[in-house]
């Protein structure tokens, strides 16, 4: 029933016309499956800011745009498919599929020093880019793509990589310097593995000293990790496409770090130890250009030891050394000031939240810049020249992030984002100005620029209202009770069209749990499966919890040497309360998850039978021996030392207590949860007499993509009407 608010006294003719003007409003339509597989909306706006930061480039409809934040306006400057047209012919034909992860960046622009020309790169060449649109191509002289390439600070250079070695171009004459020459298909210089961006969010392995002379790279050899079989079955013929995964346990690719000069010679190895038992997550040279810091964590991580390395004699410091009885998260920030000897670190050592610190370049902590029980999520920006670090954070509620400016020299910070929501940030590195794409529950992500005061400048991306304006998107409401032992959990609750209090629904919970993620949050949401589902009558319920992210450490550490147990314990206890609110049907329990929450969505049905009729689990992990080594030895150690851990977490020795009825979604090749997976979970199921429906796809990525998308949610929507509904 639609309700009208009067907000003053009317008579009983005013009463008349506004009902009389909600029956004539078109009413708005239910969210379908159709509706969600549509495409909506383009990329978000990725920003590349002009190194003075007062203005940046972004691509639209093929069209290269520049954005000048003073005069608040947008200009198209050249055209980004007439350029990739005429590299079209140059570029080669089918490759074999490269498992390349999908964190690898790959900048396709970047600014010239001068601020008034850019690199760009397209498939099959690179050019320079001037004021008046005129573009010059840079022929490198390879047989094919440039990989990975990158401007040098003085601009008079591009570092790239192809077939697996570094190679220098003088961007004046064309001239092209081969900086290694030992590279092969298990001996990557400056590329990346696969496992490593995955789960240390490192982007590149190839960096440009600030003096431009040198460059230091990491180098991967991955002839020791283990090779899982891919194959490509949709073809006349099968084809190998055999995929590097360690998973864990196994080995890991042995990482040296090396500097070579950009003029060529031989490459000097930094004294780092042994990688193939310890880790490197982040690489970054200091300002003076004779060192370069590098974060080593040993393999199970729960040490971490910030090295300099001396880049001409390759010797090595410890600058700081953190450790933890659980794990230590990856750090993501290490900025060097380029006015004193001194950096930013980011650390959860202190209180267990990830808070900001400056420390001299010998070690010793200069101040704690941030302070409390909530996290530093991200540093967006420095702003030496005034003293100002700009990041954002959770500070003022848990479900929210905000941006915030701190002093270097201490002292309280200012909140710069104001409205309740999510911003995402993308500032100049100087923080002279900043986009914030900000979007709540209730709001659809809106993207404006404002100055370093906070002061909105320009709406760069209005908010596309269509989806408001065109379906009945059902409200979620944020519910916050509390775990067994106390902690706050928070859970999102979308009751289904048409609700009556007095009437029992059918309940979908949708999981994720794992670590790394924070699925409730006061973000928009749009059109979504829940959507669907509430729509078709059932209530929806999502809970984060214990071992879930943004949190602090402490929320996250239960999980350690046995997942599962812990996650389950605070969903049992967040249906309890859904329960207790009187309208779900406690014996009409739906679940589903992908990923970790495929995992979860496993692990529920075969530990709480009595709490789920019904669950669909998307490629799910259903023994963690067959993850990855970084992810899973992070939280659950070495198998060989933690055996009772992995038994009691693998979904696939407890297969014979399944009673619910089950649906499992994968990918034939997916490059992240191995369908190995699935194959072992679907025996263990047939070897104990269990029935269990059955969706397989065949891309080679982690979710379902494109067309097929609407073949699953059809698939997964009728499993939940027939189990949960009796085929309503």
């Amino acid at each position: 029933m639609r309700r009208v608010a009067l907000i003053a006294p009317a008579g009983a003719l005013t009463i008349g016309l506004i009902f009389a003007a909600a029956a004539e409003a078109p009413a708005k339509k239910p969210v379908t499956i159709d509706d969600i597989v549509s495409p909506r909306g383009g990329p978000p706006l990725a920003p590349i800011w002009r190194p003075d930061g007062k203005a940046y480039v972004y691509q639209e409809h093929g069209k290269v745009m520049l954005f000048d934040a003073g005069k608040a306006k947008a200009t198209e400057w050249f055209d980004m498919e007439a350029l990739e047209k005429q590299t079209k012919n140059l570029a080669n034909g089918q490759k074999p599929f490269n498992w390349q992860n999908r964190r690898v960046a790959v900048n396709s622009m970047e600014w010239f020093p001068n601020g008034q020309d850019l690199l760009v790169a397209t498939r099959g060449g690179l050019f320079e880019v001037h004021a008046d649109g005129k573009a010059q191509r840079r022929p490198s002289g390879v047989d094919g793509e440039e990989e990975d390439p990158k401007l040098s600070p003085d601009g008079k250079s591009v570092l790239y990589r192809h077939a697996f070695n570094l190679y220098v171009l003088s961007v004046a004459s064309g001239a092209v310097v081969q900086l290694t020459h030992d590279g092969t298909e298990t001996r990557m210089n400056g590329k990346l593995d696969w496992v490593y961006p995955e789960e240390l969010d490192i982007s590149t392995a190839s960096w440009w000293s600030p003096d431009s002379k040198s460059v230091a790279y990491l180098q991967f050899d991955t002839s020791q990790e283990f090779i899982y079989p891919q194959a490509d079955l949709l073809g006349e013929r099968a084809v190998a496409e055999p995929e590097r995964y360690p998973q864990a346990g196994t080995s890991n690719p042995e990482v040296k770090l090396g500097v070579v000069s950009a003029r060529g010679g031989a490459t000097k190895w930094m004294d780092i130890g042994r990688t193939a038992y310890t880790l490197v997550s982040r690489v970054n040279w200091l300002p003076d250009s004779r060192a370069i810091a590098v974060e080593r964590f040993s393999r199970v991580q729960d040490k971490l030891d910030l090295l300099f390395a001396d880049a001409a004699s390759g010797k090595t410091r410890t600058v700081l050394h953190e450790e933890s009885k659980t794990w230590v998260n990856y750090q993501t920030t290490i900025h060097f000031l380029e006015k004193r000897h001194a950096f930013l670190w980011t650390s959860e050592a202190g209180n267990g939240f990830r808070h900001l610190y400056l420390y001299g370049e010998d070690g010793k902590l200069i101040r704690q810049l941030t302070q409390g029980d909530w996290e530093v999520r991200q540093v967006a920006a420095v702003d030496e020249e005034h003293g100002f670090v700009y990041y954002t954070s959770n500070a003022d509620d848990p479900l929210e992030e905000q941006l915030y400016r701190v002093s270097l020299e201490g002292g309280a910070p200012l909140r710069l984002t104001q409205e309740a929501g999510t911003h995402g940030i993308r500032a100049a590195g100087n923080g002279a100005y900043y986009l914030d794409t900000y979007s709540s529950l209730t709001n659809p992500p809106e993207t404006t620029l404002h100055d370093a005061s906070g002061k909105q400048v320009a709406v760069a991306r209005a908010a596309d209202r269509k989806q408001l304006d065109e379906f009945d998107i059902l409200p979620a409401e944020i519910i916050r009770l509390a775990a067994a032992d106390g902690t706050a959990l928070y859970a999102k609750l979308i009751k289904p069209a048409g609700f009556e209090t007095e009437k029992k629904y059918p309940v979908v919970v949708f999981v994720y749990g794992g670590p790394g993620v924070q699925a409730v949050r006061n973000s928009w949401q749009g059109l979504g499966w829940d959507q669907v589902l509430a729509h078709r009558g059932y209530v929806i319920w999502q809970l984060d919890n214990r071992g879930s992210f943004g949190r602090g450490h402490a929320f996250e550490a239960p999980i350690y040497h046995e997942m599962g147990k812990t996650e389950l314990a605070d969903q049992r206890t967040g249906i309890e309360k859904l329960i207790g609110m009187g309208f779900a049907d406690g014996g009409r329990i739906g679940i589903f998850g992908w990923s970790y929450g495929g995992y979860m969505t496993l692990y529920s049905l075969l530990h709480a039978p009595e709490v789920f009729k019904a669950g669909i689990a998307g490629a799910p992990v259903t023994d963690w021996h067959n993850y990855d080594t970084i992810y899973t030895e992070r939280y659950m150690g070495l198998p060989g030392e933690n055996k009772e851990g992995y038994a009691k977490s693998s979904n696939v020795l407890a297969a014979d207590h399944l009673k619910a009825k089950l649906m499992i979604v994968h990918n034939f090749e997916d490059d992240n949860v191995l369908f190995q997976n699935t194959m072992q979970f679907v025996n263990a199921l047939e070897t104990a007499d269990k029935q269990f429906d059955f969706a397989l796809f065949p891309q080679k990525s982690h979710g379902v993509t494109g067309a097929l998308r609407k073949t699953m949610y059809e698939r997964m929507t009728a499993f939940f009407d027939k189990n949960l509904k009796g085929g309503q």
